[in-house]
């Protein structure tokens, strides 16, 4: 798994989600971007790819397509429209660009030219806790029980979505 951060300016979310099966499509890699406030780290993506790939294999996914499986386990939801809520959307923002599969490198490459990402830093680091805090909903009596921080707290609410199948 590659990850391409930074900031990008996206003008149309419909032409950018073309865009980026296309370069899956070239290089036979799912590619899926995210709202970098939304990413809790590269374990919470390492994970969602993981389970993703793994309802892939067993038959169980929801999405015919592997990048939006992988968006629907990193966001610990089932209904995609509720997904689509991590993903990019118009504006400029600091992004994380997912990229898994076979020329992970030349995608890489592309997703980096083609998509006119600036600023490449380590956009994880954008990420919001109170967002994170919302969106997975983690309470504040969940963080005055426990020790973990929001990263291994929204990867157990990503392994939670296999549970509640």
């Amino acid at each position: 798994m590659e990850l391409v951060e930074g900031r990008l300016t996206v003008d149309d979310t419909d032409a950018l989600v073309e865009r980026l099966g296309e370069i899956g499509d070239e290089h036979g890699c799912a590619v899926q971007a995210f709202d970098a406030r939304y990413v809790a780290g590269r374990d919470h993506l390492e994970r969602a790819v993981e389970l993703a790939d793994r309802a892939i294999e067993r038959g169980e996914n929801v999405a015919r397509n592997r990048g939006v499986e992988i968006l629907l386990y990193a966001a610990g939801r089932r209904q995609i429209n509720q997904a689509f809520e991590m993903g990019v959307s118009e504006g400029e923002q600091a992004v994380v660009v997912l990229i898994d599969g076979d020329d992970e490198a030349g995608a890489t490459e592309a997703a980096t030219e083609q998509l006119d990402i600036t600023e490449p830093t380590a956009a994880v680091e954008h990420a919001d806790e109170e967002l994170l805090r919302d969106f997975f909903d983690v309470t504040d009596a969940e963080r005055d029980a426990t020790d973990a921080d929001i990263g291994a707290l929204v990867c157990e609410r990503v392994a939670l979505l296999e549970v509640e199948k």
